[in-house]
């Protein structure tokens, strides 16, 4: 059981989220906060249960006309206020477009419960699923579109990550209700049958190798060294100590957890390899890979050394600020709700994970479908269906797909499982070399790489050939 528990824990660990709220008192964001009676379940004759979803909404810009959008961004796995902050590409371009902001929540995240407080007990959890949000987006955007003078204002749907493939999957899906999309860090493809196990990872070593070689092969170095300080108590004592760790390690399993936090602040720092400083899960410098590298990039680090090191290097995500008290391996998260997503990820976003330590900087760890599925139900009690999001929508074939901007950051480890070429006329990629994950929907910072700008100008000229294109065909 315990193999089992820690491939959950591996696999799922690598939550597409990794934005939290950095709203103050001075962020230019305002809205109003609503809610919208939806169904609980969409696809039942047999029940009309509904619950409240929550909505933010700013109509500051928007004039009413028929062909003035409506901007909605599909909610990923978190609180809606996450996004709303951390998405300013919307709010730059709407006073352009003369549009209604919308941010919608994913239903079983943030204040959107369907139970209550009860959502998360395992009898209530099978109504999160990515068909169900999608057709609470649906039903929003036709409650807005009928308060409306008019009611059939173009929709240009945005999201990132998890909610950028929402995206794409509402424009392929309900193409009536979406006229286009801007699906940022989507890793639509990151599936069963479609991407190999060790993408991620090769990607996400390769952010650590460009900085140095040194500092991914110490990585790669640092797990034997962490096996062979631990596998006697006064070495566990010893790490514990210089590392700081607020729970010492006693056990095995507490070995583990140090390792399964590593692996988290490693893909953590890949994806917000922004070129100025953030404060996501933790306060970061700009580029966060290059300042942890810089403790790594000695050729001769070995044992003690090599693991004194590797601590400077992790206290940049740790402990960048000065502040904390002591290292705390618990997570790498501090807002997204793991039970949550992890739940998805035991349902229907199988995500194959492994790793080899000879073309990545990882631990060896094999995929093992049926040791995953067995994990999955010993924690929620489910049945894994690894092949579902390919049937619901399409997998690799969807070149009948339009109006769908797919953009990827080669920096991002999520953009080995992203749509790297175009799928059709109008279902296109575009690749941004120096982005790490979703810096393309962040707001504009004069430390923005060029290909960044030049990926929006991009997307508000597309967006205006969408609107333009909506309207000839409601004349």
């Amino acid at each position: 059981m315990a193999k089992a528990k820690n491939l959950l824990a591996f696999a799922t660990g690598l939550t597409l989220l990794l934005l939290v709220p950095s709203s103050s008192p001075a962020d230019p964001y305002v809205y109003k906060t609503l809610y919208f009676d939806t169904l609980v379940d969409h696809f039942s004759f047999s029940s009309n249960a509904t619950f409240k979803l929550r909505y933010f909404i700013n109509d500051t810009y928007w004039s009413q006309k028929p062909n003035s959008p409506i901007f909605f961004y599909t909610g990923n796995e978190g609180p809606i206020e996450t996004f709303a902050v951390n998405t300013g590409f919307m709010w730059e371009i709407a006073p352009d477009f003369k549009a209604l902001i919308v941010f919608a929540e994913h239903r079983y995240y943030g204040k959107s419960m369907p139970f209550g407080d009860k959502s998360k007990e395992a009898g209530n959890l099978g109504y999160l699923s990515s068909s169900q949000v999608l057709m609470d987006y649906v039903e929003l955007i036709a409650y807005l579109q009928s308060t409306s003078s008019h009611s059939n204002h173009p929709v240009i749907v945005f999201g990132g990550s998890y909610g950028g493939m929402l995206s794409a999957w509402m424009r392929i899906k309900y193409p009536a209700t979406v006229t286009g999309a801007i699906a940022s860090s989507a890793p639509i493809w990151y599936f069963t049958g479609m991407t190999p196990c060790e993408a991620f990872n090769r990607v996400l070593t390769n952010a650590f190798k460009i900085e140095s070689p040194h500092c991914s092969n110490n990585i790669r170095r640092s797990w034997d060294a962490i096996n062979d300080i631990t596998n006697t108590d006064d070495g566990k004592a010893w790490l514990s100590s210089a590392w700081k760790l607020c729970s010492p390690l006693k056990k095995s399993d507490d070995v583990n957890k140090l390792k399964d936090y590593l692996n988290e602040v490693y893909a953590n720092l890949a994806e917000v390899n922004y070129p100025y400083p953030s404060n996501f899960l933790a306060p970061l410098p700009g580029y966060p890979v290059k300042v942890f590298c810089k403790s790594l990039k000695k050729e001769e680090l070995e044992g003690k050394k090599l693991l004194g090191a590797l601590f400077n290097a992790v206290s940049v995500y740790f402990n960048y600020t000065g502040t904390a008290h002591c290292f705390n391996y618990s997570s790498a998260f501090t807002t997204i709700d793991d039970t949550m997503w992890n739940y998805q990820a035991c349902s229907e976003m199988i995500m194959p994970m492994c790793s080899d330590g000879k073309t990545d900087m990882f631990e060896p760890r094999k995929w093992n479908l049926t040791d995953y599925a067995i994990s999955c139900y010993q924690g929620y009690k489910v049945n894994i269906q690894p092949n579902l999001v390919k049937y619901l929508y399409g997998g690799k074939h969807i070149s009948t797909a339009s109006n769908i901007i797919f953009s990827n950051g080669l920096l991002d480890p999520w953009s080995s499982g992203g749509v790297l070429r175009n799928v059709s006329e109008t279902a296109v990629a575009v690749i941004i070399p120096d982005s790490a994950h979703h810096l393309d929907l962040r707001a504009s910072n004069p430390m923005d790489p060029v290909d960044v700008i030049n990926a929006r100008n991009f997307y508000r000229y597309t967006i205006h050939h969408w609107i333009s294109q909506h309207h000839r065909l409601h004349l």
